[in-house]
């Protein structure tokens, strides 16, 4: 998921002797006391610093459910306090093309996690469904597909059903395969019945196949001055005149979306999703 650009380095804990249950199309269920853990780092910065570690957020299963808790780095790099409000972290990055990019990141407060992790209200998991780690990892002993090293481990089945799912930044691949797995990775957690964005009727999960739902020729429920004057949430062939697409653009806080967790617009994301739509 696009997040101003940062690198991530993400660990699961799971309990000795523990395994995981598997729901096609949803996250895994992960018994009581694991734990999520991802680290939100720019790997190329400007100045004396390789790397600068930004935060670092924990999903813990515990009896009551999953908490959210968040750390910021500190700017010697030596310690991340546990922050409930959150910070904002002015920091440059170099980007792909060698260029140094300046950017205010912001760590999320606590409050703020519920907006996407969340289903029916209940706090959850959002990124480890069995599709999403469908791709193949170097570990110690070589290259090994992520569900199968799992499933050496004992921690999940083998020969899971599994709806696959393209990587969006293929370029050899159907775009829109591309453009559905993009929208699914980086609104679908929210855009989907039972989400934070439920009441919109804008449902981007990859598995949906209704074209309202999806957006094209729907119009906004309550968007207000988030459309742009403009009509519909998806016109085909016209990209610039689709909500999608301004609100994806936008950096106005009021407008964009996502409207937490970004505060960069993903110009790849927005190609993306500019072409798909000049090709419906």
């Amino acid at each position: 998921m696009f997040s101003d650009y940062t690198d991530k380095l993400r660990f699961v804990y799971v309990p000795k002797d523990q395994k995981l249950t598997y729901h096609q199309d949803k996250v895994f269920q992960f018994p009581v006391g694991s734990t999520l853990i991802k680290t939100f780092v720019y790997l190329n910065t400007h100045g004396d610093m390789e790397a600068q570690l930004l935060e670092t957020r924990l999903l813990i299963n515990t009896s009551a459910g999953w908490k959210a808790i968040s750390y910021v780095w500190n700017e010697n790099q030596t310690d991340a306090k546990h922050s409930v409000a959150g910070a904002t972290i002015p920091t440059t990055f170099i980007n792909e093309l060698g260029a140094s990019v300046e950017v205010r990141y912001r760590a999320p407060n606590q409050n703020q996690c519920k907006e996407c992790h969340q289903v029916n209200k209940v706090m959850t998991p959002i990124g480890p469904k069995a599709r999403n780690m469908d791709i193949n990892i170097q570990y110690s002993n070589g290259d090994m597909n992520q569900l199968f090293y799992w499933a050496a481990q004992g921690w999940i089945e083998s020969n899971l059903a599994i709806n696959s799912m393209q990587s969006y930044a293929n370029e050899s691949m159907d775009i829109d395969e591309r453009a559905r797995a993009y929208l699914d990775i980086n609104c679908g957690h929210c855009h989907i019945p039972g989400g934070s964005a439920d009441t919109t009727g804008l449902y981007l999960n990859l598995t949906e196949d209704t074209k309202e739902h999806i957006g094209i020729f729907k119009k906004p429920v309550a968007a207000g001055r988030a459309s742009g004057n403009l009509k519909y949430s998806i016109v085909p062939g016209e990209p610039n005149e689709s909500i999608l697409l301004y609100r994806m653009k936008s950096l106005d806080p009021g407008i964009m979306m996502p409207e937490s967790g970004r505060a960069l617009a993903d110009k790849k994301g927005v190609s993306l999703i500019s072409d798909w739509i000049d090709q419906l």
